[in-house]
């Protein structure tokens, strides 16, 4: 798959869910914070941008005037010369230290004349110390896995008839969307959020959906492949075997 993939699934998720729940439902916050760790897990831009208005409109992402920086009044001429697009962590990948670009937003970012922070970064926490946030915007993000934001979005998804999404979700395997992996069949028959999710793929036909080659193996990988785990998650369609569980939540 590539990087805009990625991007794409990202922000198209962010806009299903959005689309589908109220306004105080305070879990989309946390639902926006796991997808877009998910997207720091690649090499992907910074895409937020695209939805912005629904990421402050919703408590990711807040926004502020430049000059309200914790640290304007001393770097004055610093943010006062940025004209584009900047993110504030600086980093030295010289140092012995350096482990990648993941936290590049911990900081903040300014995209004149703003500047943001997402909900749970370093600047946040600043932002929150100095009163700048209060209130349920002071509260830090509740740790959320992505196979629960993944069921979120699928659950939907399903409501809009958006098999795609589904599938490409589903496509990217257990090992990318589950945590704790390796985990045997068993183990991931008790994740009630992957119970609940094979049952919409196999509601909607996801499973069959054609994607872009390489996403996900053909059948004929899986045959190659002859894992046990493999062929449950991406044959949740054949009827065959043993009778898929069902979640009673």
């Amino acid at each position: 798959m590539s990087l805009h993939e990625i991007e794409d699934l990202v922000h198209l998720s962010v806009l299903v869910l959005d689309a589908h729940h109220g306004e105080d439902d305070d879990r989309l916050r946390d639902w926006f914070v796991a997808l877009y760790a998910f997207q720091r897990r690649f090499d992907c831009s910074h895409t937020q941008g695209r939805v912005i208005g629904v990421l402050l409109r919703r408590g990711h992402t807040y926004r502020f005037p430049v000059e309200e920086h914790p640290d304007y009044a001393q770097r004055r001429d610093f943010f006062d010369a940025l004209t584009e697009f900047t993110g504030l962590r600086e980093f030295d990948e010289d140092d012995d230290d350096f482990d990648g670009y993941d936290d590049e937003l911990e900081d903040g970012y300014v995209d004149p004349p703003w500047l943001y922070c997402e909900a749970g970064t370093a600047l946040w926490r600043r932002m929150v110390e100095e009163g700048r946030l209060q209130g349920l915007d002071a509260v830090a993000p509740r740790r959320t896995a992505l196979i629960d934001v993944v069921l979120a979005v699928a659950a939907s998804a399903e409501q809009d008839g958006d098999a795609e999404l589904i599938a490409l979700w589903y496509g990217l395997g257990h090992t990318m969307l589950v945590d704790g992996n390796p985990l045997t069949v068993e183990d991931l028959r008790r994740v009630p959020a992957v119970a609940q999710l094979r049952q919409i793929v196999q509601r909607t036909g996801a499973w069959s959906v054609l994607l872009p080659d390489g996403y996900r193996p053909s059948d004929d990988d899986l045959d190659a492949l002859d894992d046990e785990r493999e062929s449950w998650w991406y044959r949740p369609g054949d009827r065959s075997g043993v009778a898929d569980e069902v979640f009673h939540g």
